[in-house]
């Protein structure tokens, strides 16, 4: 059964509310252009326009509107139709990423590295996999390897009572590398299903942020893990989180996406343009404060969620 199934259909709710502002500009945008006339050069160089400033990126809007050009030029072309046009196109491109985040058995502890830039949820994002998958009946370990903020050790250590958790944790500047290590350790002792590990990541000073990100990743390499790198992006930048994801697959590669925040914004095609481009899988999506509304991807909802086309 379907998350969608299961939920009869509150998923698919929040899941519109979150997308609400995307939709908008797509489905008000398109709606004026497309106003029962035939289809022309004119209405077609104004999609692409519009497709680009949704964040959907430059080759998803030419392709678009090339098999439009191709398949109705001349002829009239209801908005409706449009939509739905973007909404296969962009199922095309999300649907071969749409992956579940899958935890080893074998590996105990299923080491989790997750990264991301300071508020991209981050930290909130691992406090919400935690309480999943110890409601799943995992037993977790958290790591609080940001320890260049101490309001991150606190945040995960609070979502470490909600769960029932331990977190590994130090003094504020202490070795992260170190901190993972011992992580690890305390993680085996405990027969651990999954340890979760977070990092510093400010862009700003990147030099000394991605140089310890790299050798935490050496270090855990040396023990067999990380099993999976996961990168936390916020929708609401938009086009910057498209080259947040090249500096971090630059420096220790990424085996997964986490977008975040995409309740309230109007930039959420940027998850588009970055699957195009990357193909990184894409395992969840945030679209509230709740542990419930980090959910895993689902390609064709979110694609017609993104075009209005959810409940049509």
């Amino acid at each position: 059964m379907s998350d969608t199934q299961e939920n009869g259909g509150g998923w698919l709710s929040r899941l519109r509310r979150g997308l609400s502002r995307s939709s908008a500009k797509l489905t008000d945008g398109i709606a004026g252009i497309f106003t029962k006339k035939r289809l022309d050069d004119e209405q077609l160089d104004e999609l692409e326009e519009l497709l680009i400033t949704a964040d959907l990126g430059t080759r998803i809007a030419s392709s678009v509107t090339q098999a439009l050009r191709k398949a109705r030029f001349g002829q009239e072309v209801t908005s409706e139709e449009v939509r739905d046009a973007l909404a296969e196109r962009i199922v095309e491109i999300l649907e071969p990423v749409a992956k579940p985040l899958e935890i080893d058995p074998d590996a105990r502890p299923h080491v989790v590295l997750v990264m991301g830039v300071n508020g991209s949820g981050k930290t909130t994002t691992i406090g919400k996999l935690a309480k999943q998958f110890a409601d799943d009946g995992l037993v977790v370990h958290l790591a609080a390897c940001d320890t260049f903020r101490a309001a991150a050790v606190e945040q995960l250590k609070i979502w470490g009572q909600r769960t029932g958790t331990p977190v590994t944790s130090g003094p504020t500047g202490a070795d992260a590398a170190s901190l993972a290590l011992d992580a690890l350790r305390k993680a085996r002792d405990e027969d651990a299903d999954v340890l979760l590990i977070d990092t510093a990541g400010r862009l700003q000073n990147r030099t000394d942020l991605m140089a310890e990100l790299r050798k935490i990743v050496r270090v855990l390499e040396k023990e067999d893990a990380p099993h999976s790198i996961l990168l936390v992006l916020d929708a609401t930048i938009g086009q910057n989180a498209i080259q947040q994801a090249a500096v971090f697959n630059d420096i220790v590669g990424v085996t997964g996406i986490v977008m975040t925040k995409l309740d309230g914004t109007a930039r959420g095609g940027v998850l588009v343009a970055i699957s195009e481009k990357y193909h990184f899988p894409v395992h969840y999506i945030g679209v509230g404060e709740t542990a419930e509304d980090l959910r895993p991807f689902e390609a064709q909802a979110f694609a017609r969620g993104l075009v209005g086309l959810i409940g049509d």
